[in-house]
């Protein structure tokens, strides 16, 4: 057994030796090779863990040119959707036998390429990034580097990148018909931020609903606290700002909201809780993303499921197939989304 760092290894010559087979055999038998009898494997892998053994994956990726790791730069982590897409992906990661490394951008283009400059730098095989408003310049870094990515839940228009989504305008299309079906006819769309790809896809399906059922207009009402690609100066007080609008849109008979995704809606239900006068506001809610789907709640959400495991399975397959050399056309998957109603959207009487 050798030491390293004070800490004692043991070899595949300790395991040799305890079992009386060659180190060749050991080794074979450790990686389940099919020329080792099964009862053979089962035997020496029962040894190597009683010793504990631990197999030398730098070794082992220096023999094959891989690490079987994956990074995942997740946007701003205070929102549960990062939390729940990163227990997903491990979820289907670990099916596929690869072990990730996550890191967090903050949904600022210059952490996002800082995190794929120190991920390559740890021999990392791909990389599955949130991408942010600027990612433009970070995907240019990464087809320099021939390195396999793929971007999650944001796309950046056909044959950019490889990218998994969910579908976003027909999640906004049923989030919009179901305050619809439910008698509200008066509605506005509410973003904290003008996110890549997924505002204007939402946008998208907000009109289609709209116009699908003759709502004019002028009947129709968006705010955005702050766009970032209009090179505004960040807004800090969004709970301020979006009080005020939203007193605004009581005052103009709004009675429906569609908001941007479950975090912020949370937040909007908090200020109505909050502000006397909105208490008694008769207004439908309806959101994106499903996070009651995972975790509990007191104030029940309507909201667009946005499909986490098959965005998760989708984006780690494709992928491991870059990585392995397919060479196929950039793909842009989109996966199904559903609408979960828990009471939020009022229907009125």
């Amino acid at each position: 057994m050798k030491r390293s760092n004070g800490i004692q290894r043991v070899t595949l010559q300790d395991i040799a030796r305890q079992t009386g087979y060659s180190v060749n055999t050991v080794s074979h038998a450790l990686r389940n090779k099919d020329d080792i009898s099964r009862e053979t494997r089962e035997r020496i892998q029962k040894v190597a863990r009683d010793m504990g053994y631990m197999g030398n994956a730098i070794a082992s990726s220096l023999r094959s040119g891989r690490t079987r790791t994956l990074a995942v730069i997740l946007g701003n982590m205070s929102n549960p959707f990062y939390g729940i897409m990163a227990d997903t992906i491990q979820d289907a990661a670990a099916m596929r036998d690869y072990s990730l490394l996550f890191m967090c951008s903050r949904d600022r283009a210059d952490l996002e390429e800082q995190m794929v400059e120190a991920a390559v730098a740890r021999r990392v095989d791909g990389i599955l990034l949130f991408p942010t408003n600027e990612s433009p310049r970070t995907i240019e870094r990464l087809n320099a580097l021939g390195i396999p990515f793929v971007l999650m839940s944001r796309a950046l228009g056909e044959g950019v990148a490889d990218s998994v989504t969910s579908d976003e305008a027909q999640g906004a299309y049923l989030a919009v018909s179901h305050l619809i079906q439910n008698g509200r006819r008066n509605l506005a769309y509410l973003s904290n931020l003008r996110i890549v790809y997924s505002y204007e896809k939402r946008l998208e399906g907000f009109n289609r609903a709209c116009d699908g059922a003759g709502i004019p207009r002028e009947d129709r009402h968006f705010y955005i606290h702050y766009d970032p690609t209009r090179g505004e100066a960040p807004v800090l007080d969004w709970h301020a700002s979006m009080t005020n609008k939203l007193l605004r849109w009581r005052e103009e008979g709004v009675d429906g909201l569609f908001v941007f995704c479950d975090e912020e809606a949370w937040h909007v239900q908090s200020v109505l809780q909050q502000t006397p006068a909105l208490q008694d506001w008769d207004v439908g809610i309806v959101s994106f993303d499903n996070i009651q789907g995972t975790q509990h709640f007191p104030a029940g959400l309507c909201s667009v499921d946005c499909n986490f495991s098959e965005m998760a399975r989708q984006a780690i397959d494709l992928l491991r197939d870059r990585i392995h050399g397919d060479d196929r056309p950039r793909q842009n998957l989109v996966c199904p989304v559903r609408l979960v109603c828990r009471g939020s959207c009022r229907p009125k009487a």
